[in-house]
């Protein structure tokens, strides 16, 4: 019952109210609140938005930042050391994280990078997805700053508004200039990993072929 009554999203935007009643104290509150939401799954977007309504543009993104890195390198340890039968079936049969799981054999920063830039990867199942994989615990970390497009997008979103009660279920619309430049970043970067993890695929299917 408890579990069906929590409602993520407002519990977020209340979080969100008192952090902003923190003042100078609400930077430290808010990373912690954002690695917790990474972990559990939650809505981090709300977050991020919220981010720029409470501290601005350049202050809301370093907080995002951080606390959505500090996040996912919690998520992948977990991943890896304490929670791996719960994860793998998660992903069991996702032929896209199967691909994943060779390429980062091959280039585990690169890989990193571009599902970080890219938008059809789930943030938070990836965190934990590749804690299954061989990507070093350094490559992952320097991975992260394919997030810091997407997070200067909701940021700038949510410092337009410049208060969060003005946010509401409407939050302000970016330059488009600025929404295209991204969209097409994502675009180019899911391109890219597309084509890299075929070509991997393909590699391993030859391999698997020469070897029968």
């Amino acid at each position: 019952m408890l579990l069906a009554a929590f409602a993520p999203t407002e519990w977020l935007q209340s979080a969100l109210t008192w952090i902003q009643s923190l003042g100078a104290g609400g930077g430290l509150a808010f990373i912690a609140l954002y690695v917790v939401a990474t972990i559990a799954f939650l809505p981090g977007s709300i977050l991020t938005v919220g981010a720029g309504a409470v501290f601005g543009l350049w202050l809301g993104t370093a907080y995002v930042f951080i606390g959505a890195t500090l996040g996912a390198i919690a998520a992948f340890l977990i991943g890896r050391y304490g929670a791996r039968g719960w994860v793998s079936q998660k992903i069991a049969g996702n032929s896209t994280f199967a691909a994943i799981d060779q390429a980062v054999a091959q280039g585990g920063f690169k890989i990193v990078l571009l599902t970080r830039l890219s938008p059809i990867f789930p943030f938070n199942l990836l965190n934990y997805a590749l804690g299954l994989t061989g990507v070093s615990l350094r490559d992952y970390i320097l991975g992260a700053i394919g997030m810091l497009p997407g997070t200067l997008l909701y940021v700038y979103i949510g410092s337009l508004a410049g208060d969060l009660a003005r946010l509401g279920n409407a939050p302000p619309a970016p330059q488009p200039q600025l929404t295209w430049a991204l969209r097409i970043i994502g675009l180019l970067a899911t391109l890219a990993i597309t084509v890299y993890l075929t070509r991997i695929a393909r590699q391993a299917l030859a391999a698997n072929v020469n070897q029968e």
